[in-house]
């Protein structure tokens, strides 16, 4: 491979299409993550309307999440099939058609059908654009652009809290799952004309298909690789056990933040708002360091692997100071909160980076889904124990205590699932996974 390739992320000799990929899964994530927080934002509207508790509040969130879950499993496999042209088109379509659908019903059964449908769809987001990383960025820079386009998902959320409220008081809360709908549709007619293979794309250069494909190349097994092929692997492991033990900090973000500041902070949706947007503005701005740091360290002299262990550990002590989040102001709980998902997201881009340093690409979706499942699955029991624990302490006319003990449990499980991690895969080495 040449060995000019080693020009500066942002060098125009080479070309920047690879960019340009990278935006398409930022402004998809972002769709993703309104779509998903949509519900949460209206659940003060939905109180009044549906009269449901906490703990069935969760319960259609552990629905979505065990949707979700199948969804990024079948997807997966899907995609490693088909390609990620083709697998992020038809997820993107069906999560655009179940987020519109939303609309038709108005019962909790309906919103568990409807979250059931939501979450299927969205399963293909990031076995799709962590693929698409693998396929157009050299591993330099994966860490880089995975932390650019799962910036999306912050600024989704930033999004959501200052467009969906408004929306739904204007035009009613249908109004917002129509909206999102619309979006993701328009975002699929720029997916199917500006997206290829490197190999395939017209508008990539020459200079630039070098310097994607300037890494050593994948150890080729040949044959197609079934899940139990990757689980005999502690490599897998160690992706599966740290997504199931951190991904359900980020879903108790998005599913309970508006309802922490109204049961501790009695401040409602027209109040809230505003907390919202900038504990989300706090997590875009801070998490692109996610991927920035691990570049750092590797100009610095430490291998990959090294500087995203560093790096790693580094975002798992930043998210302890959540544990003070209810003994602070309100906008001390922002800075926290804020600071507390931003060390998420980067650990999260270096996490799934760490996926792509050791699978090879033909079976890289498959990884991901099966460690988006563990995920979710973690998705489907914190929520459904968050709101046993705050009905319980709601009753007792304590609700901030019940959040305390939630927000420590989110502080720890970082530096648990560092352990597990290191412990299983103490380097980042590419392994070849063999067929059988």
């Amino acid at each position: 491979m040449n060995n000019q390739a080693q020009p500066t992320s942002w060098d125009s000799h080479i070309g920047r299409y690879r960019w340009l990929i990278c935006a398409l899964l930022f402004f998809a994530t972002t769709v993703n993550y309104i779509d998903r927080q949509i519900l949460s934002l209206l659940k003060p509207i939905l109180d009044e309307e549906l009269h449901w508790t906490n703990e069935q509040f969760g319960r259609v969130n552990a629905a979505f999440q065990g949707s979700y879950a199948i969804g990024l499993l079948l997807f997966g496999k899907f995609i490693d099939r088909f390609g990620t042209r083709i697998g992020y088109a038809t997820s993107i379509a069906a999560w655009s058609l179940a987020a519109a659908g939303h609309a038709l019903v108005g019962s909790i059964t309906g919103f568990f059908a409807a979250r059931m449908a939501l979450g299927l769809g969205e399963g293909g987001n990031f076995p799709s654009a962590i693929k698409a990383v693998a396929l157009w960025f050299p591993k330099k820079e994966r860490a880089f652009a995975t932390a650019l386009f799962n910036s999306g998902a912050n600024v989704g959320a930033i999004i959501a809290p200052a467009v969906v409220p408004p929306l739904a008081l204007a035009f009613g809360w249908r109004s917002a799952f129509v909206a999102a709908g619309i979006a993701g549709m328009l975002w699929l007619a720029l997916w199917i004309p500006f997206y290829e293979v490197p190999e395939r794309s017209r508008r990539l250069s020459r200079a630039e298909l070098d310097f994607i494909r300037s890494d050593p190349a994948d150890p080729d097994s040949g044959g197609a690789v079934r899940w139990r092929d990757i689980l005999r692997y502690r490599q897998a492991w160690a992706f599966i056990l740290a997504k199931f033990l951190t991904d359900p900090v980020w879903w108790f973000f998005l599913i309970w933040l508006p309802d922490f500041f109204k049961k501790t902070r009695h401040l409602d949706l027209k109040k809230s708002w505003v907390h919202l947007v900038s504990i989300y503005a706090i997590i875009t701005v801070l998490s692109i360091m996610g991927g920035w740091v691990t570049g750092y360290l590797t100009r610095r002299g430490l291998t990959i692997g090294r500087a995203r262990k560093i790096a790693m550990f580094s975002f798992a002590c930043c998210v302890l100071p959540i544990v003070f989040v209810t003994r602070v102001s309100n906008w001390g709980a922002v800075l926290l909160i804020g600071f507390a998902g931003a060390a998420h997201q980067a650990w999260s881009a270096n996490l799934f980076t760490s996926a792509s340093d050791m699978f090879p690409k033909r079976a890289l979706a498959s990884v991901i889904g099966l460690g988006g499942m563990a995920g979710s699955v973690g998705g489907i029991l914190f929520p459904i124990y968050s709101g046993k624990l705050l009905d319980k302490f709601e009753a007792a006319g304590n609700a901030s205590a019940g959040y305390g003990i939630l927000f420590a449990i989110c502080g720890f499980a970082y530096l648990i699932a560092f352990a597990l991690n290191n412990a299983l895969a103490p380097r980042f080495d590419a392994i070849d996974v063999k067929a059988r």
